[in-house]
């Protein structure tokens, strides 16, 4: 019997006989010799067919075979440098399950219009299989990075009464005979209660954000990780950000280091990425933009070519803090030393990718909150349970957001978030 194996398990059999099972990657013929290259989800695999070696059908069915047909495949595994992966099959037998002709991504260069168009068969090709192998490492690693240091998830609702984040870029659904709801901007406030009855949490789902930008740094439909800490202040908050931010990087370099070399990235701005990271506060960010001949004008909250300019000096991520509270959320608190700012941190990447953790310590008064309502003139009955959080039992807290495909895009070195997620959605595409 001849055991069924996956690619990356080869070096396990080398010398003994396997079956595999997958599609045509791309395929080349010399004489008597068909070499196959098999794709199974978990690498790439040379077959060599000699025309002796197996039946006038089997050998006919390999030079019938378009790219992307299925099959299955059996022979003896061997050592091959200069194949890919590494390894080499001497082919005994083959048989066909389903003949592929005519595939509409070839090797030739197609304009990204028509790769999304085609996502559901674009996501086969080497390098988005490299890109969604690091998503799903860096999802692991967000995982792993909470469950080992005591958090528990806390998983929060994607349908919501009322905004987070502002009620301009919401989603709005008729919710039966409730009125209105919207999908959720983000899990924070949820998470907050469960921090408050847990210690430490986490959350970790699909949020939405009905913005009108084209940029790519945006989708209106992503994934964010976000923690929620009591007794945690603005400090304990960036502290915990760095060593989270760290662990993701020196995880992926460790783990996916050939699907890095498949994207070309430059890893050694990826192994800079350790702590400690620079800490500036928002006045020494406006700073360096005038420095640079920038127009900013203080007060307002950094665009995406103002936190490049500021990234761009450092050879790791920036933590800028302190910033003006009436560009910030209603529920962060305000600095006691200065109150025109609020305990605010924003995490640039470095190499142009932006923002990709944004977090504060939250405003723990009671009276404080019903206040910061009023000034962002928000109804005060959607968050009565929010401030019963304030009435009973109220400590200093604190939390973060991580956006996972702005995160995915800055390790894999991508031009455009619409590659890190297997189906983005933008203002002008929800298909397919």
């Amino acid at each position: 019997m001849r055991d069924k194996v996956l690619i990356r398990d080869l070096a396990k059999y080398v010398g003994q006989e396997v079956n595999l099972e997958g599609w045509l990657y791309n395929k080349r013929s010399s004489g008597k010799i068909k070499f196959l290259i098999l794709r199974d989800g978990t690498g790439l695999l040379q077959c060599v067919v000699f025309k002796g070696n197996v039946t006038e059908e089997e050998f006919e069915a390999a030079d019938k075979m378009g790219q992307e047909s299925s099959f299955r495949i059996w022979g003896s595994v061997k050592e091959e440098p200069r194949a890919p992966g590494g390894y080499e099959l001497d082919v005994k037998g083959l048989e066909v399950i389903n003949f592929t002709h005519d595939y509409p991504i070839t090797p030739k260069e197609h304009g990204i219009e028509f790769l999304i168009d085609h996502r559901h068969l674009w996501v086969r090709s080497k390098k988005q299989n490299a890109i969604l192998r690091i998503r799903h490492r860096i999802v692991k690693a967000i995982r792993d990075f909470f469950d080992s240091r005591g958090f528990t998830l806390f998983d929060t609702p994607i349908i919501t009464p009322t905004s987070v984040e502002g009620t301009s870029t919401l989603f709005e659904t008729d919710y039966f005979d409730l009125g209105k709801a919207y999908l959720t901007q983000s899990g924070q406030l949820y998470a907050e209660a469960g921090a408050l009855a847990l210690g430490k949490v986490y959350t970790f789902g699909p949020t939405f954000r009905a913005e009108k930008s084209k940029t790519r740094r945006h989708l209106t439909e992503f994934w964010m990780v976000e923690p929620e800490m009591a007794f945690y202040d603005l400090n304990d908050d960036m502290d915990l950000a760095e060593e989270f931010i760290e662990y993701i990087v020196q995880t992926v370099l460790k783990e996916r280091a050939e699907e890095l070399k498949i994207l070309e990235r430059d890893v050694s701005k990826l192994e800079n990425v350790k702590r400690p990271f620079p800490r500036i506060s928002y006045d020494e960010a406006v700073e360096i933009l005038k420095k640079h001949g920038s127009d900013f004008v203080y007060g307002d909250d950094f665009g995406g070519a103002d936190e490049t300019i500021i990234s761009d000096q450092f050879d790791r991520p920036v933590m800028v803090h302190r910033y003006p509270a009436k560009v910030k959320a209603f529920y962060m608190k305000r600095d006691p030393e200065n109150p025109d700012l609020a305990l605010a941190v924003d995490m640039l990447a470095p190499e142009g990718y932006g923002e990709i953790i944004g977090g504060s310590q939250r405003e723990d008064d009671y009276n404080t909150l019903v206040k910061r309502l009023e000034e962002h003139n928000l109804p005060r009955e959607p968050f009565e349970w929010y401030l019963d959080l304030r009435r009973y039992g109220s400590v200093p807290h604190s939390g973060f957001g991580l956006g996972l495909e702005r995160t995915v895009a800055w390790i894999c070195g991508l031009e455009h978030v619409r590659e890190t997620i297997p189906f983005p959605r933008m203002i002008y595409r929800n298909t397919p």
